[in-house]
């Protein structure tokens, strides 16, 4: 899968989906399309979970207000300049998640 970006596969495994669902393949091309379709899905997921811990967050500081803080790749917050302290994920009225000290 080497190349292939996130479009391309989460289109192809739309398409085997669809081939599935019609029902009208052999089992032994059903079993073949289901067993690309793992792969697909592993590779959509992988890249996914890539993106995810590169994405920033919005927290709140100390003064009640967001900011962003971007993703380390171990996935904890990379600005750590204020004292550590236990954080409780809560959304807002719109749903968005935010961290509030507890």
């Amino acid at each position: 899968m080497a190349g292939l970006k996130f479009e391309q596969a989460l289109k192809r495994l739309e398409e085997i989906v669809e081939e599935l669902e019609k029902g009208n393949l052999s089992l032994d091309e059903s079993l073949k399309r289901y067993e690309e379709g793992i792969k697909l899905s592993r590779f959509c997921t992988k890249k996914l979970e890539e993106t995810e811990r590169k994405v920033e967050l919005l927290t709140k500081n100390e003064k009640g207000e967001f900011e962003k803080t971007p993703y380390e790749e171990k996935g904890e917050p990379a600005a750590k300049s204020r004292k550590s302290r236990k954080k409780k994920k809560k959304a807002d009225d719109e749903g968005f998640l935010f961290e509030e000290d507890k």
